[in-house]
């Protein structure tokens, strides 16, 4: 495989498919290994823990907790939110902002459920990397917003119905919203500054997003 061809090609969401990569792969791996619906297991493998990082310095679990999934739905739901955003974004948005920005956005939306924990005083094993897709589904959103001349108010509005009925619309127990919430937030403050939509000039002056990158 000639993976210097594959860096220069645009086409391809190479980071989306990497990150999913490595989230199924550590998977298979904690699934053959242990049970992933067991709350200890994950626990001792490095899912997020609110008084283990706070008490006891184990900050790795901030982003090790991002990579783990608890049952193969929880994954695979994922998964598919992941690689659906990440292929409509990641070139035009910017291949290694996107990848920053994913992280980011994880990092900020395991802050905001660590505080409402905290808020709370009701402490709860997290893993997951729905926050961090969160976020990339805000970035969406506002170069959505940004392009909407291009796009359609109507078709504006209706990813704001999806990302709300996404952030709001599974409040069940188990379920992070307040995780949700933040990566979506984080991702919208990304997007606004970090998002610059670009002409390109052509005989019939149409109009071509440029990559970010």
């Amino acid at each position: 495989m000639d993976v210097k061809y594959l860096l220069k090609r645009k086409d391809i969401p190479l980071i989306t498919i990497m990150i999913a990569v490595v989230n199924i792969l550590v998977f298979i791996y904690m699934d053959f290994t242990g049970n992933t619906l067991d709350a200890g297991y994950l626990y001792q493998h490095g899912a997020m823990d609110v008084p283990s990082v706070l008490e006891d310095g184990e900050w790795y679990r901030v982003l090790t907790g991002m990579f783990m999934h608890s049952g193969f739905e929880h994954l695979a739901n994922n998964m598919v939110m992941l690689i659906a955003s990440g292929y409509v974004i990641e070139n035009i948005y910017g291949r290694w902002k996107y990848l920053i920005s994913y992280f980011i956005c994880g990092i900020v939306a395991t802050a905001f459920s660590a505080g409402y924990e905290i808020y709370k005083d009701d402490y709860a094993i997290g893993v997951g990397a729905s926050g961090a897709i969160m976020g990339i589904f805000g970035i969406y959103v506002v170069m959505t917003m940004k392009e909407w001349k291009n796009i359609g108010r109507n078709d504006t509005s209706k990813l704001f119905v999806l990302i709300a009925l996404m952030v709001f619309g599974n409040m069940q127990e188990g379920v992070d919203w307040m995780a949700h919430l933040g990566g979506a937030l984080c991702g919208m403050v990304l997007g606004a500054l970090l998002y610059h939509p670009r002409r390109k000039t052509t005989s019939q002056d149409s109009y071509y997003p440029y990559s970010n990158d």
